[in-house]
């Protein structure tokens, strides 16, 4: 019987250490292209094409609004929007932890790098008590973001 637990998961921005989140899917790395194009032809024969943009990554974390880690990725985006030949590139990187049951620990460490913040941070105004209105949520493209376990 395998078991996994998880937990003390970390993430990380140009080295700063992200932890003004709030609860729920706090941070979510997806890969929105594929790796390779498959096309099949006539009699079954096939052709595999490499796609680089495969390589890319989509960051999307959510912070507390107002916190000091908001105001720091605002104003990467700021910086962005100021400069953007001169702006210089994001880094990331998102460990997940996970035990055994047996005090063993396995770190699933993905790296993330060549960054941007893809958009500005959106606002909902809400009377009916909707917790997220506290959220500021972050669209992130990285260039490339190779995972590792260990």
């Amino acid at each position: 019987m395998i078991q996994r637990l998880t937990g003390n998961d970390t993430i990380k921005i140009n080295d700063r250490l992200i932890t003004d989140i709030g609860s729920g899917d706090v941070a979510k790395l997806t890969y929105p292209n594929d790796l390779v194009t498959v096309k099949v032809g006539k009699n079954g024969n096939t052709i595999y094409a490499k796609n680089e943009t495969g390589n890319q990554a989509s960051l999307e974390l959510h912070v507390l609004r107002g916190s000091g880690d908001d105001k720091y990725l605002n104003s990467q985006l700021q910086a962005y929007k100021l400069d953007s030949a001169g702006y210089i590139l994001m880094n990331a990187e998102v460990i997940k932890v996970i035990g055994d049951g047996a005090g063993n620990l396995t770190r699933d460490t993905y790296v993330l790098t060549g960054g941007v913040i893809a958009k500005p941070v959106e606002a909902t105004v809400n009377v009916e008590g909707d917790t997220e209105q506290a959220m500021s949520v972050y669209t992130m493209q990285f260039a490339v973001a190779p995972r590792a376990i260990a």
